[in-house]
């Protein structure tokens, strides 16, 4: 059987996490769950080692000193799944934006013959639930400035709800990931296009959160922004 992790990043998720990987674990094909904590002061990974505690063999936990960006959050995730004997990794938020009974959709796209398949919330209309006006136009244009400037075909570029075949991340160069906000969602994905691989977009329904509060801001923005740019004149090479 395949082995498939999937990585939550957390940084106070107190009220979704023990949720969240219940439902992950609930679903069939044996899904284990790598939660990497940024020094959450609300107590979320306390719950998550005690779940851990409590004889949950699929679980684990990376605690880290502080708030160091989502995208260092997954490269570390990356390279624990890779040392671990990984299949297929995913990415994921602990918020229910991303719905767990998805994941096996996610999957399937990559067995199906893609190399790296995307939970997207554009690439049939928009689909989005509870998020204010304004930021769906954002998301929506920022994807097509993404689009233009590098004339990269994938709609939803900055989706963090991703599936990852092994060799994907085997071929990246994870030292060489400069973006560390929402543009590390663009960034991996556009070096495993122009390293060759192939990329499914899956339509998904994005829920905005219920619980918690978002982590958004607008120096997120401008990195990506100004990080698209210089993505342009990058030469991408397999390691």
């Amino acid at each position: 059987m395949d082995k498939k992790l999937v990585i939550i990043p957390t940084y106070n998720e107190i009220e979704n996490i023990s949720r969240i990987i219940s439902a992950v674990l609930a679903l069939e094909g044996s899904y284990n769950i790598l939660v990497i904590d940024d020094g959450s002061p609300d107590g979320t990974a306390d719950a998550v080692r005690s779940i851990i505690e409590s004889g949950e063999s699929r679980l684990h936990l990376i605690c880290r000193s502080g708030k160091l960006g989502l995208g260092t959050a997954y490269l570390a995730g990356f390279r624990w799944a890779l040392d671990n004997g990984y299949d297929y990794i995913f990415e994921m938020d602990a918020d229910f934006s991303h719905s767990p009974s998805d994941l096996p959709r996610l999957y399937q796209a990559c067995t199906d013959g893609a190399d790296l398949s995307i939970g997207s919330r554009y690439c049939k209309g928009i689909s989005v639930v509870n998020w204010p006006l304004g930021r769906i136009l954002i998301s929506y244009f920022a994807s097509k400035y993404v689009r233009t400037v590098l004339g990269f075909k994938v709609f939803d570029t900055t989706a963090g709800f991703v599936c990852y075949k092994r060799e994907v991340l085997q071929s990246i160069d994870l030292d060489d990931v400069r973006m560390k906000g929402y543009g590390f969602q663009i960034e991996m994905k556009y070096t495993a296009f122009k390293l060759g691989f192939r990329i499914a977009e899956v339509p998904v329904i994005f829920i905005n959160r219920l619980e918690g509060s978002s982590k958004m801001s607008g120096s997120i923005f401008g990195e990506a922004f100004w990080g698209v740019l210089n993505l342009r004149f990058r030469k991408f090479n397999k390691r």
